[in-house]
């Protein structure tokens, strides 16, 4: 499967992640700003540890990582990425042998402190939604945050996603204690609604 995507909008270009990247990467993450933006989340703090970040996305068997870049002055202003979920269907199924993954997450998401409410986030949803559902023809979207997180459990209800629950103890989080995830999830049927809701948030 094709894994060089790029995905472009008005306000994004979500280009392939590099070892090139990882300059800009620590660049964007050391911007400040709101001491709480990254209290959540992991972000490279020195040059060393973006560039352990791009190795780990990029070595990811089922991980399709971007570099997100702001459009207007062409600056690397974050990161997100895409993991990848195959099912076994049986031989015989119309889906068998399909080479497009059934299920993706879009996750590993965050933004420099002067990209936060520029309407880049949302673009770069609608895109990567749309890349999941019309062209992978994906059966649903996963979104998972922080328990704790309750920025970013807004905003991705903003997205117009439904919360399908809390996982217990699910992951390593970002302040190195074992956290829970709220996750979040897009079905197929629910995509023309959440694209006309992004849409419409685009265009205010």
């Amino acid at each position: 499967m094709e894994h060089e995507i790029v995905l472009e909008g008005r306000l994004v270009r979500l280009e392939p992640l590099r070892e090139a990247h990882a300059a800009a990467l620590f660049d964007a993450a050391s911007e400040g700003g709101d001491p709480e933006l990254y209290r959540w989340t992991w972000v490279p703090q020195t040059l060393e540890a973006a560039r352990q970040y791009v190795a780990t996305a990029v070595a990811g068997e089922h991980f399709v990582p971007f570099a997100t870049v702001r459009r207007a002055d062409g600056r690397v202003v974050g990161s997100t990425r895409y993991e990848l979920e195959f099912w076994e269907w049986p031989p015989g199924h119309e889906h068998h042998g399909r080479e497009a993954p059934d299920v993706v997450e879009i996750g590993w998401t965050w933004l420099a402190a002067s990209a936060v409410r520029s309407g880049i986030n949302t673009e770069a949803k609608l895109l990567m939604l749309g890349h999941a559902f019309d062209t992978w023809q994906v059966h649903a979207v996963v979104l998972t945050t922080d328990a704790r997180n309750v920025r970013s459990q807004a905003a991705i209800e903003r997205l117009g996603a439904r919360r399908d629950g809390v996982l217990r103890a699910a992951r390593t989080g970002a302040d190195g204690t074992v956290r829970d995830s709220v996750r979040y999830s897009i079905v197929a049927s629910e995509w023309p609604d959440v694209r006309a809701r992004l849409e419409g948030l685009l265009r205010r």
